[in-house]
């Protein structure tokens, strides 16, 4: 297996802004895509990071994405936004909406939107976070493009539907929730297609219903929701908020970003933002909830657990390592990358291991 080349987070960074510039993305927004991709792959999402740059600017290419869309608010009451993203691209509609929020909330103390008409919109918990950075609490959903059967069903039907929320703390980093409720994030097993790789068992059904560990198969079946009836439910209850309550596409009906190169995704998202002032002193709030957490990691651990942690502190230690040492991108990547450079006339200033061993 070939190690990603781990390349500083900053240079990345100009070149997904260049790219997205060259393409046709209005400078400011151009930072915003940048900003959300490359976060992910600092926090450990390479799935949902700078990877994605290639289809993105491969369907404003088509036309099917427009690269400039201004957000449309279509109705409103005091804290709540009825959006649409005018088949925009999906992280900056996404900002755009929560900026819109945070002035709500601060005034009503919970607002609340849904957006149509949008794209895959990466991590979750980029949105999460930047709210929990404002002192407020963001709950995230969003569907996205069929992948996964309902129990009991071998049929794609839902995305892998997550939904995300993250809390301020004291400790350095925010409590963050961001699951898919499927199984396993699909973006995983594109990853695993794209290497060549096996998946493991119980992670998906081939097209005929089947258990599989063949990447290709799982792709073109279904993924499995988590814990069974469960993830279905919690699947419905993000297509119904995400996707019913929004006028966007529902299920099957989401476009899918790879396969259908002929038409628009029509995502749907629902954003709840709660500002934690309306509720109670946000010092008193970041004591309690580090307390909690303090009380969380004193529980007696298991025997082969070295220590407890708590949700995002993870991706936390992953983000200091990676700001420090680089993020790992992979050489599918740099290859897409490099291939989008020539074709925008932009410079290349990222290289993998092979193409500085086979330099001049």
């Amino acid at each position: 297996m070939t190690t990603p080349n781990r390349c500083p987070v900053d240079d990345v960074n100009r070149l997904v802004r260049a790219l997205a510039a060259a393409a046709g993305v209005p400078p400011d927004d151009a930072s915003v895509l940048a900003d959300a991709l490359v976060d992910a792959d600092v926090h450990g999402a390479s799935t949902h990071g700078v990877s994605r740059l290639n289809i993105y600017l491969r369907r404003i290419q088509k036309g099917l994405i427009d690269p400039a869309a201004e957000l449309h608010v279509e109705s409103r009451r005091p804290a709540v936004l009825v959006v649409d993203a005018r088949n925009g691209l999906g992280q900056v509609q996404a900002v755009k909406t929560l900026e819109r929020l945070l002035l709500l909330a601060r005034e009503y103390g919970i607002a609340a939107a849904t957006v149509r008409r949008s794209q895959h919109f990466g991590a979750l918990s980029y949105y999460s976070n930047r709210a929990a950075r404002e002192g407020m609490i963001l709950l995230a959903m969003t569907n996205c493009e069929p992948a996964m059967s309902p129990e009991g069903g071998c049929e794609a039907f839902f995305g892998t539907n997550p939904i995300a929320a993250s809390f301020p703390t004291g400790k350095g980093f925010p409590v963050k929730i961001d699951l898919a409720t499927s199984i396993i994030a699909r973006g995983n097993i594109i990853a695993a297609n794209k290497a060549g790789r096996p998946i493991p068992e119980g992670w998906a059904l081939d097209p005929e219903g089947r258990p599989t560990t063949d990447a290709a198969a799982a792709l073109a079946g279904t993924v499995l929701t988590m814990a069974g009836h469960k993830g279905f439910a919690l699947a419905m209850l993000v297509e119904l908020f995400a996707g019913v309550l929004s006028g966007a596409a529902i299920g099957n009906e989401v476009g899918s970003m790879y396969k259908h190169m002929d038409r628009p995704q029509d995502v749907g998202h629902y954003f709840c933002l709660v500002d934690i002032a309306a509720f109670m002193d946000p010092g008193e709030f970041r004591r309690r909830i580090d307390a909690t957490i303090d009380a969380i990691k004193a529980c007696r651990r298991r025997p082969d657990a070295h220590e407890i942690l708590v949700p995002g502190e993870r991706s936390y230690r992953t983000a200091e390592e990676n700001r420090r040492l680089g993020i790992p991108v992979g050489p599918e990547t740099v290859r897409e990358l490099r291939t989008l450079c020539q074709e925008y006339g932009t410079p290349m200033t990222l290289e993998s291991p092979a193409s500085k061993e086979t330099s001049p």
